[in-house]
């Protein structure tokens, strides 16, 4: 006869299957989702808002958000000796031994395969643009990160699909400044994200990334300020309106300076001096820039010119819609 369990080893049972439901939901890295929030900038950037463009979106936000946590696990089951050495990257759940490899396998490829047969079903565009996202993937894990430049280009192309699938789920016209501005955007990021792990290599002692073996300060420093100077020029370009066959109005040029703030203060935080305060040992708020999505979410003035930028573009869409300007 089976003794019924008392009514703490009932409560510890479910508090064991949160943290098992905790541990799983963690390995999908969540707070990197807001990296697919760029799907929402092409009804945006094209002025068109309606309810069946946001819809579009939304899908293509949910597809991407299922791909890349689909990565996430596969990238997380090959580095999984390499993470273990990493002093952040060792308590990912399957670096941490919480989760099974065999498990992380079965969730990234139901994850995958529903992306791709839903991204088919809702149109041809959006379903090469997965799939495109999907072998850029494979091709990044197995050979492209250790290789210098392609690795950064690689990590820029995966924003750019992105922001393709916006236009590509809502069935808008591509707008060519819209994919420089993208393209440049996330250069400058992904230069960052090798800047900061540089940094944070040289601190804790030993490159756990390969490919940082080719790379210095110095270098990256002087490519940051090459793909800085076209973001910031492109988006200015395109601001100045139907003159340049950019915006359909030159009042988006009252955004450009929510712009230039946003990749100062990403660049102030970037800076090697930055990375570490206090102790050595202390990390400082400039570890962030190896995780982007990490500066959206905890740094407030980054945070806030996001949320003024976004204000300011609706406002100008208003008052356009109304023939006020």
């Amino acid at each position: 006869m089976v003794r019924p369990k008392s009514a703490p080893e009932q409560a510890r049972i479910k508090r064991g299957i949160s943290s098992t439901k905790l541990f799983y939901l963690t390995a999908l890295r969540p707070r990197q989702w807001t990296k697919n929030l760029v799907v929402f900038a092409a009804p945006l950037f094209a002025f068109n808002l309606t309810w069946q463009s946001i819809l579009g979106c939304l899908l293509g936000f949910v597809l991407f958000c299922c791909a890349s946590s689909g990565f996430y696990l596969i990238n997380d089951i090959a580095d999984v000796e390499s993470d273990r050495q990493h002093p952040i990257k060792c308590k990912r759940p399957i670096a941490a031994g919480l989760i099974s490899i065999p498990a992380a396998v079965a969730i990234s490829m139901v994850l995958l395969g529903a992306a791709l047969s839903i991204s088919w079903l809702r149109s041809p565009a959006l379903g090469i643009t997965l799939t495109g996202y999907v072998f850029l993937q494979i091709a990044y894990n197995l050979k492209l990160k250790r290789i210098p430049i392609l690795d950064i280009v690689a990590i820029a192309t995966g924003f750019v699909l992105r922001a393709y699938a916006g236009f590509a789920a809502t069935e808008m016209a591509l707008s060519a400044w819209f994919v420089l501005c993208t393209a440049m955007l996330a250069l400058f990021l992904g230069i960052e994200k090798r800047k900061a792990e540089l940094r944070l290599s040289e601190i804790w002692g030993g490159k756990t990334r390969a490919v940082l073996k080719c790379y210095s300060l110095p270098l990256l420093s002087r490519m940051e300020s090459t793909v800085t100077t076209g973001a910031f020029m492109s988006y200015a370009l395109w601001s100045a309106g139907p003159i340049v066959r950019g915006a359909t109005t030159p009042w988006m040029m009252l955004t450009i300076p929510f712009v230039l703030y946003g990749i100062f203060r990403y660049q102030m935080l970037s800076d090697p001096k930055d990375i570490v305060s206090g102790t050595e040992n202390e990390l400082g708020q400039g570890q962030h820039t190896e995780r982007p999505e990490e500066v959206l979410l905890t740094d407030i003035p980054i945070l806030l010119t996001v949320i003024s930028w976004v204000i300011t573009v609706f406002m100008i869409l208003l008052l356009k819609h109304y023939g006020l300007i």
